[in-house]
C-alpha cells in the first residue's frame, strides 16, 4: 500500500474515531465525496497531491492533501467548529501508518466560504504530510 493511502485510512480512523467529532458530524460523516442529496454536516476527503521528497539519508514522500467540512446548518460558524476539530485532531498528530513513517503532519491554511445559491457553507483545509 503507497503512504498516501496508508496516510488517508489513518486520518480517517482519527476523525471517525474521536467522539466529539462524530457528535458533529455523525457516524457516517467521512466520504470521499459529496453526493448531491448528501446529509450535512460531513467532511469530504478531498484532493491529495504526492511529490517525491528525499532527505539527505532517507526517501520519502510529500503529500498535501484537502478535508472539506460541509454544512448548511449554522452557518460558516458550524464549518468553523467543525474545521477547528479537524486542526486540533490532525495538526502535529502523532499517527502511525501500517508500513511508513509519518514525519510530520502540518495543518498550511483554511479558506471558509459560501456556495453561491445554497445554503451551504464549506471550509477548505489544506495539510502537508512527509513520509518515509
Amino acid at each position: 500500500m503507497t503512504a498516501a493511502n496508508e496516510l488517508l485510512q489513518t486520518i480517517h480512523a482519527r476523525l471517525a474515531g474521536d467522539a466529539a467529532m462524530t457528535a458533529l458530524i455523525g457516524v457516517d460523516g467521512i466520504v470521499d465525496g459529496l453526493a448531491v442529496r448528501r446529509a450535512l454536516p460531513c467532511l469530504v476527503i478531498g484532493e491529495v497531491e504526492t511529490r517525491a521528497y528525499r532527505t539527505s539519508t532517507e526517501p520519502g514522500e510529500e503529500h498535501f492533501l484537502t478535508i472539506e467540512a460541509w454544512s448548511e446548518a449554522n452557518g460558516s460558524r458550524g464549518v468553523q467548529e467543525i474545521a477547528g476539530l479537524v486542526r486540533d485532531l490532525l495538526d502535529d498528530a502523532d499517527l502511525v501508518l501500517a508500513s511508513h513513517a509519518l514525519v510530520s503532519l502540518a495543518h498550511r491554511s483554511t479558506r471558509v466560504r459560501r456556495r453561491p445559491k445554497s445554503r451551504h457553507h464549506v471550509a477548505a483545509m489544506r495539510f502537508r504530510a512527509v513520509t518515509e
